[in-house]
């Protein structure tokens, strides 16, 4: 019922704000692009028993903005995206995400709208704190902003930006330097993105969101796919998490518009992929068309049961949806 209720504020919420919700299909051409997502794979039947392959979409990304750039200025989409590889206390294979777009607004306008969800979430559950894992935060308290470079320094004394060139290339020997000097484990095939994920998850993700929330931004551009690189240092993206009680919320960028920029991050993160996994996935063509001429935007995806997990207390991302997928 927490649930129920708080799916009603946010669509109340964004309704008083004049956005439009949009109800994209789960069938894509390609299910997203980045290098550690795996997708569900099916395919199409047509009436002559031809077939084609289709994907369910890991996110409702590529098509709201194909409605971005078709002229709507302000949407969300509050529905079911498909992950595998995915099950845990956090992870689900089947899962709601809401996902936001402002067109000509900054990312700074996502934050603070992070901000009046939380807020907003523990009223209708009757909450005053959020809580995971002994873990607690303040729903009502203003979020922290923290840099992800300032975070390396502060939990783990690392100098991140000293290995990210301002051509966005990295330097993978200074950032394992740094790695062994605060005694995490690193292997020989270790690259720096591999590098840059174990400081993420063993240092710095466990310290954030304690107290109250935090939103953690200015990724590396290497750790930024769809996100357009900052006026204020070319090092780093548009780009925020937020972060409660250890768990990682949302994922918000100021939009990448530059087709053959990200048709060249899509094709680094495929090959990426098909060296890990050993498989990659097609390129929305219709989408990097699109990209061309949509205009300057910032866009955020949230999700939605780890919300209302934080907001009940619940102990595991099973608790919170309907009926979950078995297994």
């Amino acid at each position: 019922m927490a649930r129920n209720a708080i799916a009603a504020a946010l669509r109340g919420w964004f309704a008083e704000r004049d956005f439009v919700e949009v109800t994209t299909s789960a069938l894509q051409v390609s299910p997203g692009n980045e290098a550690h997502l795996a997708a569900f794979a099916t395919e199409a039947i047509a009436s002559d028993a031809s077939r084609w392959p289709l994907y369910l979409h890991t996110s409702p990304e590529f098509a709201c903005k194909k409605l971005l750039a078709a002229g709507e200025k302000r949407i969300f989409s509050l529905g079911a995206v498909y992950r595998n590889r995915e099950r845990g206390p956090l992870h689900h294979p089947e899962f709601t995400m809401l996902e936001w777009y402002r067109v000509g607004e900054t990312y700074e306008s996502l934050m603070a709208d992070c901000g009046q969800f939380l807020a907003l979430t523990a009223e209708k559950a009757g909450a005053k704190s959020f809580a995971f894992r002994g873990r607690e935060a303040d729903p009502f308290a203003e979020p922290e902003r923290l840099s992800v470079a300032e975070a390396f320094t502060r939990y783990a004394g690392i100098d991140l930006l000293a290995t990210v060139s301002a051509d966005g290339s990295t330097d993978r020997e200074t950032l394992h330097a740094g790695l062994v000097r605060a005694g995490l484990r690193t292997a020989p095939d270790d690259n720096w993105a591999d590098l840059f994920s174990r400081v993420m998850v063993e240092k710095v993700e466990p310290e954030l969101g304690q107290g109250r929330a935090t939103i953690l931004y200015g990724y590396p551009v290497s750790e930024a796919a769809l996100a357009r690189p900052s006026a204020d240092d070319p090092r780093v993206a548009e780009r925020f998490e937020l972060y409660c009680c250890g768990v990682e919320l949302a994922n918000a960028f100021g939009e990448l518009t530059d087709a053959s920029e990200q048709r060249r991050r899509f094709v680094a993160e495929m090959d990426e992929k098909e060296r890990v996994y050993g498989e990659r996935y097609p390129l929305d063509e219709d989408f990097l068309a699109a990209l061309a001429v949509m205009p300057q935007a910032s866009g955020s995806a949230l999700g939605f049961d780890r919300l209302v997990m934080l907001a009940t207390g619940a102990a595991r991302i099973d608790d919170v949806i309907w009926a979950p997928v078995a297994g």
